[in-house]
């Protein structure tokens, strides 16, 4: 299959009009592949935000020219000066490593291992699971930009940043690495449940739920903002009728609220709002509420509200 002479063109200006260009699924602040976040999150730890990125779902002929163009059969593609770097892993590999960091001009990255605290009961877990699983095992830990941990054994690495506690090797990506100072991992067999606890003092809370008589006494202190989800046709059938906000005109004036800044959510009994208070805390939000019920639920405690 040959590369359509409009849609080659149509690249090359592309890549010609910026030095870095990433192709990928969605957009740097909202990827739609776990691929696409993983390299996007590589650029955000290396320090690179001044790229192009070109939402291949979007348009369905550059999904599949950059194919073509590069003889490389997967998105993201990662292009530095009009040549093509690689996918998801390769871009990981390279800034592990430093070499991305020096094909864009940047520093080297800094490969200090960070100082984590495993307690003896998790030492004792995580070495009995390599004893299981053969020689040269090793614990990768991955932080996610939202702090949230995996673990999981691969083969240990000569190059990889890395600590040993207590004889067990802990691994971690470039990433993973400069978010990880801080973490505890213990081993529980109580009322939490059986297994590994990981803890992070910078991971946002989990949302909680607010009743509407609490959501109404913060509102009156101030102490918090009300963002109702709903459209504006449903808004009408029952209106809050107290200060708040909604997401008319998009999430972008919120989204540049303070990461301390408390802020509930509701809608009509509390499902739509709970996906959009978990968007929040993935956004680093510190406090964030559901409004337990909606806004039917507050129609029960306040006559003025229309239920429907």
């Amino acid at each position: 299959m040959s590369l359509d002479p409009v849609v080659q063109q149509r690249i090359q200006a592309l890549l010609e009009a910026h030095p870095v260009v990433l192709f990928m699924k969605g957009t740097p602040r909202a990827p739609q592949c776990g691929f696409s976040a993983r390299t996007v999150q590589a650029l955000a730890a290396i320090g690179l935000d001044d790229y192009h990125a070109v939402d291949v779902l979007a348009d369905a002929d550059i999904r599949e020219g950059i194919k073509l163009h590069g003889n490389w059969p997967t998105i993201p593609q990662l292009y530095i000066h009009g040549e093509l770097v690689g996918g998801s892993d390769i871009v990981g590999q390279m800034a592990d490593s430093g070499e991305l960091q020096s094909a864009l001009g940047l520093p080297p990255p800094d490969r200090t291992p960070p100082s984590i605290e495993v307690t003896p009961a998790a030492i004792a877990m995580l070495r009995d699971a390599i004893d299981n699983a053969g020689e040269g095992i090793a614990v990768q830990v991955q932080l996610d930009p939202q702090y949230q941990a995996r673990l999981q054994l691969v083969p240990a690495e000569t190059n990889a940043i890395a600590t040993s506690v207590d004889g067990v090797r802990l691994q971690f990506d470039l990433a993973s690495a400069r978010r990880a100072s801080g973490l505890s991992i213990d081993w529980a067999d109580d009322e939490r449940g059986r297994g590994l606890v990981i803890v992070h003092p910078s991971a946002p809370k989990p949302v909680r739920e607010l009743a509407p008589e609490a959501a109404r006494t913060m509102l009156a202190d101030q102490r918090v903002t009300i963002v109702d989800v709903r459209p504006p046709q449903e808004r009408a059938l029952a209106e809050l009728p107290h200060p708040h906000r909604t997401l008319d005109d998009g999430i972008d004036a919120l989204e540049s609220l303070p990461k301390d800044a408390p802020i509930a959510f509701i809608c009509h009994h509390g499902g739509r709002s709970a996906q959009a208070a978990e968007h929040f805390r993935g956004l680093g939000f510190r406090e964030v509420y559901n409004v337990t019920g909606g806004i039917d639920a507050w129609a029960q405690i306040d006559p003025a509200i229309s239920r429907y």
